[in-house]
């Protein structure tokens, strides 16, 4: 199907008259995103769900779709008013406190790494990883702990293991000769990557 094939389905099936191929090109070449409904037309008109359209959900609004649930049902769920609930996923700025948090990772499935992502915490927990592998990585045990609710023993382990493989890498690129540049890259590749190295350790 082309462009104007799928433009064409969107509005005649779905009533959506302002579709144009130009709008498909669009969305295909991700300089625009379709909104709920659009989606929704979208799989239709490509006989596929809106979560296969999306691939790995990242942000609130995906997982939702993902799991093919109305704002509404998400909203009532987490107990956010409904204008409240899409301004959130429309900024990607999760406010709801811990008990809501909780809530809206059962209703949408989400994994502890899914939800510190869609709740807007991934730079913050990127932050106290970097200070916990370059300086003592004790004093970080209760921050990130606040952060990500796992057993103490789990994250002093998963921290520990952390500041051991990046001062390790550190002193093995200076030893092999290379030279202050050579372990600059090879310290800042660790650290863009500490994240994904912490829920690794942590088994996700």
């Amino acid at each position: 199907m082309g462009p104007e094939h799928v433009a064409y389905g969107m509005r005649a099936s779905y009533g959506l008259p302002y579709v144009t191929h130009d709008l498909v090109i669009a969305w295909e070449r991700e300089i625009a995103s379709p909104d709920n409904n659009e989606l929704t037309a979208l799989a239709g008109v490509l006989w596929c769900s809106p979560s296969e359209l999306l691939g790995k959900p990242r942000t609130l609004r995906e997982h939702r779709i993902a799991r093919g649930l109305a704002p509404e049902d998400v909203a009532r769920t987490v107990g956010h008013e409904l204008p409240a609930y899409l301004r959130m996923e429309e900024n990607d700025d999760w406010q709801g406190t811990d008990r809501q948090s909780a809530a809206l990772a059962d209703v949408l499935g989400l994994t502890l790494p899914d939800l510190v992502t869609v709740t807007g915490r991934d730079t913050a927990l990127a932050e106290l990883l970097r200070s916990a592998v370059t300086t003592r990585w004790q004093a970080y045990v209760r921050p990130v702990g606040k952060m990500v609710p796992l057993d103490r023993r789990v994250l002093e382990d998963a921290l520990q293991e952390l500041h051991q493989n990046y001062q390790g890498q550190m002193t093995a690129t200076l030893s092999w000769g290379g030279g202050g540049s050579e372990s600059s890259a090879a310290g800042r590749e660790f650290l863009d990557r500490i994240v994904e190295r912490f829920w690794a350790t942590v088994g996700g």
